[in-house]
């Protein structure tokens, strides 16, 4: 199978790294003057959604499990609970583009359901995963998603892939490698070998279905919408997000852990008030990373997202330790350094390949 994927290697271009930059740069700049400047007030508020949102929302839900909560449910819960700012945002492009929602046939209400059990079922696998793991170190393998929807994109979508692409693949996985042979050193003293073990197994799980769920995501554009614009990518996260948050909620209701959130809140570190604050930022953090990260794919490129990606990685892990004290070693250290060298083989390969003119 290797074989096969090789032979379809996309060939790396002969320019020298310097001509890169300089091409870059020149194709930064005439890039700048063909876009009005509310264009780039919106990108570099995106961008920044993305940078701060998503860290937030990781250390939120470390934070909740540090301070006395418990519910594995909740945390999924509040990850898709802020799906109407995504729709107060969906309505009035309607009126900007001057367009009708994309209508819902069978097949795309399907896919949609599909993908918001996936999205309900991965929420789920990273509340563990921040259950019993330091932020610091759920995120780092969190990053491992990029090595699954690289993969599935290959054989779903049919992505092409170059050597250095297969090279961040292979650069990540060691990384994730590195953290796992690091497990005695970032374990919080109550958490047992085995939770620590659950933590990281779900944590590999829930990246592997973030990638798949992103390859799908991309396979519903192609086969079944037909057209990319900034209102039919908002309708598909406001549909997913609803239909991940009926599944969770559903979830919630069955384990009566909405009946058990006023002792929780009791017993919280910080007091009720806290308790109730941290869920409601969780909500919002995560549905304007969301946000941001759709905003930036439209805006810009999935290569920009992909460095943005990689950048938010380590803002969360030093955030981690500073806010939360999280323990950080030596090969810890050396994780971050060899994940963002793959994030940064990854990107390089994404611009280098070969972008059909559709």
């Amino acid at each position: 199978m290797l074989g096969e994927i090789m032979d379809e290697v996309s060939p790396m271009p002969s320019v020298s790294l310097w001509d890169r930059i300089s091409n870059s740069k020149t194709l930064a700049w005439e890039s700048y003057k063909r876009k009005p400047i509310s264009h780039w007030i919106l990108l570099v508020l995106s961008s920044a959604a993305m940078l701060v949102a998503f860290p937030a929302s990781s250390l939120l839900s470390r934070v909740y499990y540090a301070n006395g909560g418990t519910s594995k449910w909740i945390i999924s819960w509040v990850a898709v609970a802020g799906w109407p700012l995504t729709a107060l945002i969906l309505l009035p492009t309607y009126f900007v583009f001057k367009t009708f929602p994309t209508r819902l046939d069978l097949k795309l209400t399907l896919a949609y359901i599909v993908l918001g059990f996936l999205s309900a079922a991965d929420n789920l696998m990273y509340a563990y995963a921040y259950a019993y793991l330091p932020a610091s170190t759920a995120a780092l393998l969190a990053s491992s998603s990029l090595v699954f929807s690289t993969l599935f994109g290959y054989f779903l979508v049919k992505n092409k892939l170059n050597a250095a692409m297969i090279n961040a693949v292979v650069i990540i996985t060691a990384a994730m490698t590195i953290i796992a042979l690091d497990s005695d050193s970032d374990r919080y003293g109550n958490i047992t070998d085995r939770q620590y073990i659950m933590g990281f197994v779900w944590d590999i799980l829930g990246s592997a279905l973030h990638g798949l769920i992103f390859a799908l995501s991309e396979l519903v554009f192609v086969k079944l919408v037909g057209r990319r614009s900034f209102h039919v990518v908002l309708e598909q996260q406001v549909m997913v997000s609803l239909f991940a948050f009926a599944f969770t909620t559903i979830g919630v209701v069955v384990s009566k852990d909405f009946q058990g959130m006023k002792s929780e809140a009791k017993t919280f570190k910080g007091g009720v008030a806290s308790y109730y604050l941290v869920l409601i930022w969780g909500a919002i953090t995560f549905q304007l990373g969301v946000l941001g990260g759709t905003a930036v794919l439209f805006l810009a490129s999935t290569v920009l997202a992909g460095i943005l990606n990689a950048i938010r990685v380590p803002i969360t892990s030093i955030a981690a330790v500073i806010l939360l004290h999280d323990p950080m070693s030596g090969f810890k250290i050396l994780s971050l350094i060899v994940t963002f060298w793959g994030f940064g083989s990854y990107i390089y390969g994404n611009s280098s390949t070969p972008k059909d003119s559709s």
